[in-house]
């Protein structure tokens, strides 16, 4: 899977460009932008009508400490969070945990178990292995033993999740565990309950390029949402999409790479290779009921490669696939895109 920090500006993933997406349409005094900084990234919310309740700090303040609480259980930057406590913990019986950790963590065992463990949140040495990981120290091919010695210590299987009540378990004590392409998401999710507990029904939630949105933006049109040409070093448009009442997220290949012998080496590492991917999907965007499940699976199609649109449509997830042919690039949609 890609290297996934909560902030994906060194990372190869290709943004939704919202700002631009949104930059054309006016803003009436009475809209509510708020912005803020959370999971190592940029947060933003547009609420085109505004709760009568409450004044504006207010509600932000609101959303502030709902994304914060979801950083705070599962980051794994914070030695103190959550999901730290159990990475560092040796034990191999059931450790608590709260709720929203193992419904996270529940959702992405079952994108593993549907894409035979190319998306695995226990794939962190690997990826630290290759020089994509937390210190970003790409320093070429690792030897053959590295890997395995990594790989001894991956395996979605070796993680076990349960709901009632809520829990983890892990069969390696070494294993750990990193939800970052799946979690942010999960915090647009929860932000969104926030807006619809208030009543809320038009707005637009984004956290670092996952999004989601409902109703209809100022001018009474669906949310439109720009998704990016998966060029290096480019920002440009590929196409506009019309988003009501659903989440979308893109994940990219095109920005993390290291080249040995004439070879790249991306930064999408397969679980089940233990290598970078070798095919030339670009990126792949996915468009879904909840951020969490958009943001999961965009990673998993992109480690999948072109066979994933198959997967796509067996589970009737919206796709979209932009294969890298030389300097061309192709779209390749899923029907229900």
């Amino acid at each position: 899977m890609p290297s996934k920090k909560w902030a994906h500006s060194v990372q190869a993933i290709a943004w939704l460009s919202v700002a631009f997406a949104l930059a054309s349409c006016s803003q009436a005094p009475e809209d509510w932008t708020i912005q803020g900084q959370a999971m190592g990234t940029t947060y933003m919310v547009r609420i085109p009508h505004p709760p009568a309740q409450m004044e504006k700090d207010e509600l932000a303040a609101l959303l502030a400490a709902e994304i914060e609480r979801v950083e705070a259980l599962m980051s794994t930057y914070r030695p103190e969070s959550e999901l730290s406590r159990f990475n560092y913990g040796s034990s191999t019986d059931w450790v608590p945990v709260s709720g929203d950790t193992a419904t996270v963590v529940a959702a992405a065992q079952e994108i593993s178990r549907q894409t035979d463990g190319a998306f695995d949140v226990t794939v962190g040495p690997l990826v630290e292995l290759w020089g994509f990981g937390s210190r970003m120290d790409v320093h070429g091919r690792p030897s053959e033993q590295d890997i395995a010695e990594a790989a001894s210590h991956v395996g979605f299987q070796k993680l076990e999740v349960r709901l009632e009540p809520p829990a983890l378990r892990k069969q390696d004590p070494d294993l750990h565990v990193d939800l970052s392409a799946i979690a942010k998401g999960y915090g647009v999710d929860q932000a969104v309950q926030v807006l619809i507990e208030l009543g809320v029904e038009d707005y637009m939630v984004e956290i670092g390029g996952d999004l989601r949105a409902a109703g209809y933006n100022k001018q009474g049109n669906p949310w439109r949402i720009a998704v990016e040409r998966p060029i290096p070093g480019e920002q440009a448009l590929l196409e506009v999409v019309a988003v009501e009442d659903m989440a979308i997220a893109t994940s990219g290949d095109y920005r993390n790479f290291f080249v040995e012998d004439e070879i790249l080496y991306s930064h999408t590492i397969d679980p089940r290779t233990q290598r970078p991917v070798t095919h030339h999907i670009a990126s792949v965007s996915v468009r879904a009921a909840s951020a969490m499940l958009a943001d999961g699976w965009a990673t998993a199609l992109l480690v999948v490669g072109p066979e994933g649109m198959e997967i796509a449509r067996s589970n009737e997830i919206s796709a979209l696939m932009v294969e890298r042919l030389g300097d061309e690039l192709r779209e390749i949609p899923s029907e229900n895109w």
